[in-house]
């Protein structure tokens, strides 16, 4: 695959190759454990995209102890590192979140998927950790959207089809914006996009992979199950840490049984528009019933005004000339 240069920051970034039918992609559990007859409808639909899907080996592991893993730490790492490590394979998709990412995440030897070309990351929720860690180690823009079991991939038509998109023709979805998008502060900033689940990158604070601070970026933040005062201080701690310092602005997404939406429109407004940056709500990503995929790492434009974030250009560089991942014949995406 091939390694076009991309500017991440002052840094040289590496843009993985948009996929084509005949690409493999590898399905991996770096949390919870696999729900078979979950997966199974997800497959079908990337398949039916002309992918060749590869479920790694531990992907229906469990955890001998603890139920809420699929499969060991060291099983987990070793899946993910195998999937970027394999010159066969052009994407590697997370199937489901929950937790776990964080306990796997430091056993991967970064410096072997350094020196290995960039590929495709999909996932949302827990793989926050795992978009993190490839920002930090790797600088290769990843993609924060729908995994193979989620339930919004499998039933959604809209959800699925905008990840299609964003994976074969990612010149079609550089700008982002739903029906739910509206202003919660006024005003537009460009940066490079960052973030994922709130909670997530609130736990990340003062570990190996979490940055200093997301200066310059445009940050989204979503989340899941989490009552406006647990919301309150996950935003809290961010802010403490100062992990918020100097951010551009702010693209928040679904915030799925997080209690009635105008209070959680308070919190936000108390805890983040002291910040005096734009702020976007509700873009329409995240664990929603229906959910974008929002390039992470990319230079990009927030209009909190008009309720878009607008990508300087695809997440995901041209196919490679020479042919690596040529379509099969007569197989569209």
């Amino acid at each position: 695959m091939s390694q076009t240069p991309y500017r991440h920051g002052d840094r040289t970034s590496r843009r993985p190759r948009h996929l084509v039918p005949g690409d493999r992609v590898a399905l991996v559990a770096p949390s919870g454990p696999t729900d078979r007859e979950r997966l199974a409808p997800g497959t079908e639909i990337l398949r039916s995209w002309g992918l060749d899907v590869r479920p790694a080996a531990h992907h229906a592991a469990h955890h001998p102890a603890l139920g809420h893993l699929g499969g060991t730490d060291a099983q987990r790492a070793a899946d993910f590192q195998q999937a970027w490590l394999d010159p066969e394979v052009a994407a590697v998709i997370c199937i489901r979140g929950g937790y776990g990412t964080q306990r796997m995440v430091d056993l991967v030897d970064w410096d072997a998927l350094r020196a290995a070309p960039p590929k495709v990351l999909v996932g949302f929720s827990d793989a926050t950790v795992l978009h993190e860690a490839v920002a930090r180690h790797l600088d290769v823009p990843t993609l924060y959207g729908p995994m193979a079991a989620a339930t919004a991939f499998t039933t959604d038509g809209p959800t699925a089809d905008h990840l299609r998109r964003t994976l074969f023709r990612p010149e079609t979805t550089t700008v982002l914006t739903s029906p739910t998008a509206g202003t919660l502060v006024a005003g537009r900033a460009r940066g490079i996009t960052a973030g994922g689940y709130a909670a997530g990158l609130a736990a990340e604070r003062g570990t190996p992979t979490a940055r200093p601070s997301y200066a310059g970026t445009v940050l989204l933040l979503e989340d899941v199950d989490e009552h406006p005062y647990r919301l309150d201080r996950i935003l809290t701690q961010l802010l403490r840490s100062g992990a918020l310092d100097g951010v551009a602005g702010i693209a928040l997404g679904s915030w799925q049984g997080c209690g009635p939406a105008e209070r959680v429109r308070e919190v936000m407004l108390d805890r983040l528009a002291p910040l005096g940056v734009p702020i976007v709500w509700e873009l329409g990503f995240g664990h929603g019933p229906s959910s974008l995929t929002v390039p992470l790492g990319v230079h990009a434009t927030l209009d909190a005004d008009a309720g878009t974030l607008t990508l300087d250009e695809p997440a995901l560089a041209p196919a490679d000339p020479t042919g690596a991942g040529r379509p099969l014949p007569g197989r569209r995406p």
